[in-house]
């Protein structure tokens, strides 16, 4: 199987950065994409960004300019640096990995982070 850690949330000014952390253990696979949700209370989880083992990314249109998402492979772990965060990035972050193999995707999820941007 598959731990997702994150780390990284918490409280900020609008406007202010923050990067949050994924690392990830276990048998990850050699081909896979880690990336990282968001979901508000009542609503659905949707894509952030993602990055696959080869290094290609992709954002959601909301964040694109704001975010970026790099991975270190030595160390299998996923970054998202948020910069000019608005009040509208508050939501609960989940880490996320997709491996595939044999033609067939498992799905991993970290517990998530809370990111809070309010004065």
């Amino acid at each position: 199987q598959v731990q997702l850690v994150e780390s990284g949330g918490g409280l900020v000014q609008p406007g202010g950065s923050l990067r949050l952390s994924c690392a990830a253990s276990g048998s990850i696979g050699s081909l896979n994409t880690m990336g990282w949700y968001r979901q508000d209370p009542g609503k659905q989880r949707e894509l952030v960004a993602l990055i696959t083992s080869g290094g290609s990314t992709n954002y959601a249109d909301s964040v694109k300019g704001r975010f970026s998402i790099s991975r270190d492979n030595a160390k299998n772990t996923v970054y998202l640096q948020m910069d000019s965060l608005k009040p509208e990035d508050t939501a609960v972050y989940f880490c996320n990995l997709d491996r595939f193999g044999f033609g067939v995707r498992t799905t991993f999820w970290g517990q998530g982070t809370q990111v809070t941007v309010s004065s």
